[in-house]
């Protein structure tokens, strides 16, 4: 038994899926994944995790810019899978790649569909305050995440997940639910369930600049922010300009809601002490509990205090512009 797979991924996320289809009864006869990219300081071009993981088990690797083209189609054909397993690859399928293996192509996605369609449904399920969200193995389509669902698995979110955090059990469970999966096809006990178009909602891409706190928000809003972005792009804020110093963006990676009625413009430094650096915002404050100073490590706040002076009453501020 088993099935002849094509693989399709990129990142950490789908290289935790591919890992499992190694270890299980099924034969991976080759891997796509994103052209090596350039990367830190250097600028060096770096291999995916996905590529690193197929190099390592002496798997063919295929690294097309582009899956619209005769020639890539028509290597993919060659290969005469049964499936198509794709998890955050980040490359366009059209039809003919879709129609090409004999079962199509089965998509990974972390979330429950159709809540969270798109490319960043990790950090839009914390940042929407979801107590809940999952796992849904999908019969791709030509649409973006629109096909009927295979199979669900719930996954819950806590009080003090991060991206990262809910990340890593979503990879897990995604790997977990997918063997679940193709072994109930391969026995043809799957059931195709289609998607309700109305109650679908979108996962944007996440950009560096979406880590920009708005002090004007909640501090509830604010802390799925820091939560969701962690560990990339990160929230961040910045520091006011002095006459002898440029604003200083600080990224903020740990805090908590504090109840607060002081009126204070949003943004204004309320108290500052070992316990954190509580923070005015549109409803309630925000206790910043670690964070990190540009160009340096992350720290406890009280780390932080012990060697800069931050004066209660200072506001910090939306752009790195000098005051």
């Amino acid at each position: 038994m088993g099935l002849r797979l094509i693989f399709a991924g990129t990142p950490e996320f789908a290289a935790t899926v591919l890992g499992a289809l190694l270890d299980g009864p099924h034969r991976v006869l080759a891997v796509y994944t994103q052209p090596d990219r350039p990367a830190g300081r250097g600028r060096r071009l770096r291999s995916s995790p996905v590529k690193a993981l197929a190099e390592a088990h002496a798997i063919a690797v295929e690294q097309p810019r582009s899956l619209r083209e005769a020639d890539a189609q028509r290597c993919l054909a060659r290969y005469g899978a049964d499936a198509m397993i794709v998890a955050a690859y980040g490359l366009i399928l059209p039809e003919a790649v879709l129609a090409t293996p004999r079962l199509g192509c089965i998509n990974v996605h972390a979330s429950l569909l159709p809540r969270w369609r798109g490319a960043a449904p990790i950090q839009h399920a914390i940042l929407a305050g979801d107590r809940t969200t999952g796992i849904s193995i999908m019969q791709m389509d030509s649409g973006l995440d629109t096909g009927p669902v295979l199979r669900r698995a719930d996954c819950p979110i806590h009080e003090d997940d991060t991206g990262g955090s809910l990340h890593d059990r979503l990879a897990a469970l995604g790997a977990a639910t997918l063997l679940e999966t193709l072994a109930a096809i391969e026995t043809g006990h799957v059931h195709a369930e289609p998607q309700d178009p109305a109650l679908a909602t979108y996962a944007g891409r996440i950009a560096k600049q979406d880590g920009l706190i708005e002090w004007s928000r909640s501090a509830e809003a604010i802390e799925r922010q820091v939560r969701a972005f962690d560990p990339w792009p990160v929230a961040y804020t910045y520091l006011p300009a002095t006459p002898t110093a440029v604003a200083e963006r600080l990224r903020i990676w740990r805090a908590r809601v504090v109840t607060s009625t002081q009126q204070q413009a949003p943004g204004t430094l309320l108290s500052c002490s070992a316990a954190g650096i509580d923070v005015a915002t549109g409803r309630d404050a925000l206790r910043i509990v670690k964070l990190q100073p540009a160009g340096g490590r992350i720290m406890s706040s009280g780390d932080y205090l012990n060697a800069h002076v931050l004066a209660v009453g200072a506001r910090l501020v939306g752009t790195p512009a000098p005051a």
